[in-house]
């Protein structure tokens, strides 16, 4: 019988924000995991939980260490791996982890409980559903201009994770490929003495943390595009998509540049690709 991997949530700031029964799984594990054990045993000893088994688990010694919890997990023990802050796996090593269990036969269960996304998303303001999360951006590269097209036509809420010291660049990179008045939130220190939420357009909210750089844990809800955007969005996509198909371009190449500029998902890009090019034909 093979033995769990619990996926225990952790407080993004207050340590009071734990459950009893995370406390109880912890309690009872055979072994548990963090990314930073320093920073996961001010936790533990709050709640008086054993440290003597904990180990560091990260991205520098997950390979080497996802085989040796597989095989705590063949022999029926209880592993618990928790991040620094918040949930496993989010923007945090442990997928590899996850996978090698499930294959190993292993149960993994989750143990929820504080979550900087959505403490952030619900406080913002900003319309709560739908939303998409896209964690930390890309540092440079094609990655990240995909990545910003995508929300420059996004219709919904988006939420991005950012350290305090890029967060103006960014802020003001976004104002500029986005538009100056997009709305957006800035959630800082959350649940901590601190807690701040920064409300206003980008241009300003750019400008504010220019002027006062920030400090702590930061997450940026940005509001999505708004519907008339959009319809001008869309638009610019399908007078390039035209331009394209007169040029004689291929379905292939109309829906990688539409992709690449506006975020396009790539099933409605062929359908734009498609539709222009049977227009052409009849």
């Amino acid at each position: 019988m093979a033995g769990i991997l619990y996926l225990v949530s952790t407080p993004i700031g207050n340590l009071r924000d734990f459950t009893y029964r995370a406390v109880e799984i912890l309690g009872a594990s055979d072994l548990i995991l963090a990314e930073d054990t320093r920073r996961t045993r001010v936790l533990l000893d709050h709640y008086r939980i054993e440290t003597r088994r904990l180990k560091s688990f990260h991205q520098h010694n997950e390979a080497a260490r996802t085989d040796e919890i597989c095989k705590r997990l063949a022999a029926n023990e209880t592993v618990a791996l928790v991040s620094d802050a918040g949930t496993p796996l989010v923007s945090d090593p442990g997928l590899r982890l996850v996978r090698a269990a499930l294959e190993a036969g292993a149960q993994v269960s989750p143990v929820p409980g504080a979550s900087a996304t959505l403490a952030a998303l619900v406080a913002s303001g900003l319309d709560p559903q739908p939303f998409t999360f896209f964690g930390f951006l890309p540092r440079s590269g094609r990655d990240r201009r995909d990545v910003i097209a995508q929300l420059e036509s996004l219709g919904h809420t988006a939420i991005l994770f950012e350290s305090p010291q890029r967060l103006p660049d960014t802020l003001e990179e976004l104002a500029v490929e986005l538009g100056k008045e997009r709305r957006v939130v800035v959630a800082r220190e959350l649940t901590k003495v601190h807690e701040e939420y920064r409300r206003g357009t980008l241009d300003d909210t750019a400008a504010y943390y220019r002027q006062h750089p920030p400090r702590g844990e930061v997450v940026v809800c940005l509001a999505g595009v708004s519907a008339a955007n959009l319809e001008d969005v869309w638009e610019e996509a399908r007078s390039l998509a035209r331009s394209m198909v007169e040029e004689g371009a291929t379905s292939k190449d109309i829906v990688g540049a539409l992709g690449a500029r506006f975020g396009i998902e790539r099933n409605r890009a062929y359908a734009i690709a498609l539709e222009l090019a049977e227009g052409r034909s009849e």
